[in-house]
């Protein structure tokens, strides 16, 4: 009996590219999170961005319940990038990132300059980002799945969306 072929291709710099660019480009993000009650999966939609060091950074605030379980569970899964206006939307190029959620104080020193670069790419955020119960939360970055269309799937290492 033969193997089966695999579906996931060799990592090449075309996907690493695709990858980085769908982070770059992202303003938002739909999250996957384990529900506080039932440990179920759930999911939402975030802002999303990248901090001037490169890291995955969202603004989050305390009455969203995404926010409430990754307090207690930071494991989590990001979805980025969107369908294309045209054409087949599952031929657009998506990227399912592993992440670990860490919380920003703040009194972080970094967060001047998170703020600034979120306020950058979210310019709307004015209204809300200095409010007591919203934070930074940083992505660090496990692994990631691009799938960049029909018969274009990659398994990505951290290092390769750097």
């Amino acid at each position: 009996m033969t193997d089966p072929i695999s579906p996931i291709r060799d990592t090449d710099d075309a996907a690493r590219a695709t990858a980085r660019n769908l982070l770059r480009g992202a303003n938002i993000a739909a999250i996957a999170f384990a529900d506080l009650e039932t440990g179920a999966p759930g999911v939402a939609r975030i802002g999303f961005g990248l901090a001037p060091d490169g890291m995955a950074i969202s603004l989050v605030s305390d009455l969203a319940l995404h926010t409430r379980a990754l307090r207690q569970d930071p494991r989590a899964a990001l979805m980025i990038g969107e369908p294309a206006d045209r054409g087949d939307p599952l031929n657009s190029p998506r990227l399912s990132v592993t992440v670990m959620a860490r919380f920003i104080d703040a009194d972080s020193p970094d967060r001047a300059s998170l703020r600034q670069a979120w306020l950058g790419h979210h310019p709307k955020a004015r209204l809300y980002v200095d409010f007591a119960d919203f934070h930074f939360v940083g992505f660090e970055i496990l692994g990631a799945a691009l799938n960049g269309g029909f018969g274009r799937a990659y398994r990505l290492a951290p290092a390769d969306l750097a």
